[in-house]
């Protein structure tokens, strides 16, 4: 089973908030997933990232691979 940390939509029209979620590379975008790991508001001037560093870490050790928009974010926290 290949594992993706990537983003979850959710939020209304035109003010999009998303969570970064663990989940299988088949399932899709807005569908099943395995943990929330942190969320992205991108329409917010602060705290526009919340993130679980340990658990993004956890994740990435045991051999997920985050999106590319994902991994922006995870260098922009520094992990």
């Amino acid at each position: 089973m290949a594992v993706r940390i990537r983003l979850r939509r959710e939020g209304r029209k035109k003010l999009p908030m998303y969570r970064i979620v663990v989940a299988d590379k088949d399932a899709p975008r807005d569908g099943r997933f395995i943990e929330t790991i942190g969320t992205y508001r991108p329409k917010q001037s602060t705290d526009m990232v919340t993130l679980d560093v340990e658990k993004a870490r956890a994740w990435i050790a045991k051999g997920a691979t985050p999106s590319d928009t994902v991994a922006g974010l995870l260098k922009q926290a520094g992990v």
